[in-house]
Formats: structure tokens, C-alpha cells, sequence
């Protein structure tokens, strides 16, 4: 598929279509398990999108503004490991804030965001290439969750993968190696990633992160049943559904559930989903790491940490990787 050209010269969008058949296999196979369990990726309808990004704003929520001073008192030196004019291509890419705080010091030569929301994504591209109008944007609506490879057309130049936020954490620890061999893949023989990890530390600064006082965690992870009705058709209630989110320190995860208020029987297109009281709907794991970890888990996959920066509290990190 072509990219469609926008209002703005320097904005490219490209709608890869993400099957909404597959997503629907994919949540009732998960919601037929026991313990049932729904993928992350199905938080960020645009509702979602934006109710993260007001966790985001959180104090509880260290690991945003964390990565943010990290990226903030070191976008130069970023700059210098990364390239400028790299083709810098974001999986996962939201409203694109995080980026905003290396363009001016990196330059790429063009902005590859990737995101699985095609309003959300055809929206923040606009707003991206209003605020940086010497930037050319490729826009492009994709699973990348899935076995997907980076087929479409794009310029010449040296790819850089940049995926913030401890994203990766998301993943269990094997299915991390293999996105993270997938970004070898992407980035080609002279590339290089940049990627955000939250690491392992107290409970009690976890738990808070993930619960906090004003709610806004629990209104999105409650948000994920209004996402589950549109795609399969169902009439999941919120309401007889809460929250919870807590530290496995063993795990080294946290660990985020909705749990059913009473015994029921969910309708959705084609059957019902049955859950009993105190049952649990898995819908998040945030896993952490010790630096040597991630470097070794880096390893399995052919990569190498070049630079790692940390924020002055070590709680978060963001590293520097290349083929090895």
C-alpha cells in the first residue's frame, strides 16, 4: 500500500490495516483459558491512549518523567551514539512525545512512528508535523506485536528503532529476546536502538505506581472491557469488574488483573464468557530489570549494550544497543 499523503507536506500515513479477524481470535483464545488473560496491546483505543497518557502525568508514575530527564540531559550524547539524519522508527509509538525531546539534537533524516490505533496515530502525526515542519514524517498503522517485518518503503539512511517507556517490559522475558532479535532485524548491519527499561526496586514504590490515588490506572485498565465489547461484539459491564495491580518480587513483575465482583456470564457475538466471583481477567504484566539482565537478555538476541544513562535516583534506564 502507498502512503497517503496529509494536509501537511512533511506528513506520510500508511493504514496496513491490522486484522481485526486475528484480534478477535486472538482475545477469545485468551478469554477461554484458565486464568484468563488478554493481551496489553488491546489497552490503546483511543480512550486508552489517552487515559495513559494521563498516567503518565501521575505522581505516583515515576517512569515518564524519570525518561524523560534522562533523554532530556542527554540528548546530545544520544544524538552521538544514534546519528543524525538516522531514519528513526518509534514501535509502539503513541502520541510521540518522547521523541520530541532528541529531534532537535538528532535530526533524522526522517520519523517512522508505528502504532496500532490508526486515529490516534493519524492524529499525533499531524500534530508532530505541525511542530517540527522541517521533519518527514512516515506514518504507518501496524501490529508490529505480531511477526511482523518492516517491509514498507521508507528512505535511505541508517535506522535507529527507539522504544521508550519500558515498553518491553510488557513482554514475558522470552518473548522479549525475540522482539528485541526482530529490532536486530529492523535497525539492518549499521543500526543501532535505543530502549527504555524500568528496573527492579522497592515494593512499596512499585505498588503505588500502579495504584494511584486518583484512580486513573484503574479507569484504564477498566477502559480494556469497552475495547473487548467493540471487537467481539460482547457487553462486558465495568462495573462489576475492579482493579488490581500489585509487585511480584519473585517474578520481579507487576502484575495488573481486572477481577469479576460476582458470578456471571459475559454475552458477546457467537457465545458467552463465563467468569465466577474473585476471578481474575490477566491484563498486564510490567516486568523489571537489573542492567545485567537486560544486557544478557540483549545478548541472546545478537546485541550489545554500547551506553546506558540513568536517571539520579536509579530508577529507570534507557540503553544505547548495536549488533554485536
Amino acid at each position: 500500500m502507498k502512503h497517503q499523503k496529509l494536509a501537511l507536506d512533511n506528513v506520510l500515513f500508511q493504514d496496513q490495516h491490522p486484522g481485526a479477524g486475528d484480534s478477535r481470535r486472538e482475545v477469545l483464545a485468551g478469554l477461554q483459558r484458565y486464568p484468563k488473560v488478554v493481551n496489553p496491546k488491546f489497552f490503546y483505543d483511543a480512550a486508552g491512549s489517552a487515559l495513559f497518557d494521563r498516567i503518565t502525568r501521575l505522581p505516583e508514575y515515576y517512569p515518564t518523567r524519570t525518561e524523560i530527564a534522562i533523554l532530556t540531559d542527554n540528548a546530545e550524547e544520544i544524538a552521538d551514539c544514534c546519528g543524525r539524519g538516522c531514519v528513526l522508527i518509534e514501535p509502539g509509538s503513541g502520541s510521540s512525545e518522547k521523541v520530541r525531546l532528541l529531534l532537535d539534537a538528532m535530526r533524522p533524516g526522517a520519523y517512522v512512528p508505528l502504532d496500532i490505533s490508526a486515529d490516534f496515530l493519524y492524529q499525533s502525526a499531524l500534530q508532530l508535523g505541525a511542530e517540527f515542519p522541517w521533519l518527514t514524517i512516515h506514518a504507518i498503522c501496524a501490529d508490529f506485536s505480531e511477526d511482523w517485518h518492516l517491509t514498507t518503503s521508507l528512505p535511505e539512511g541508517r535506522r535507529v528503532v527507539f522504544y521508550p517507556g519500558s515498553t518491553i517490559g510488557n513482554l514475558e522475558p522470552a518473548a522479549a529476546g525475540r522482539f528485541l532479535a526482530r529490532v536486530r532485524d529492523w535497525m539492518r548491519a549499521d543500526g543501532g536502538a535505543l530502549i527504555g527499561v524500568d528496573l527492579h526496586k522497592s515494593t512499596d514504590i512499585l505498588n503505588r505506581a500502579y495504584n494511584d490515588a486518583a484512580g486513573v490506572t484503574a479507569e484504564f485498565n477498566l477502559n480494556l472491557l469497552n475495547s473487548l465489547n467493540r471487537l467481539l461484539g460482547a457487553r462486558f459491564d465495568p462495573d462489576s469488574f475492579r482493579h488490581l495491580a500489585y509487585y511480584d518480587p519473585e517474578q520481579r513483575r507487576v502484575e495488573m488483573h481486572l477481577v469479576s465482583r460476582e458470578d456471571q456470564a459475559v454475552p458477546f457475538d457467537g457465545g458467552s464468557i463465563e467468569f465466577s466471583a474473585g476471578e481474575s481477567l490477566h491484563t498486564e504484566n510490567s516486568y523489571k530489570y537489573t542492567r545485567e539482565g537486560f544486557a544478557a537478555m540483549a545478548a541472546g538476541a545478537g546485541l550489545v549494550v554500547r551506553r546506558t544513562w540513568l536517571d539520579s535516583e536509579g530508577l529507570f534506564s534507557v540503553h544505547y544497543l548495536e549488533r554485536r
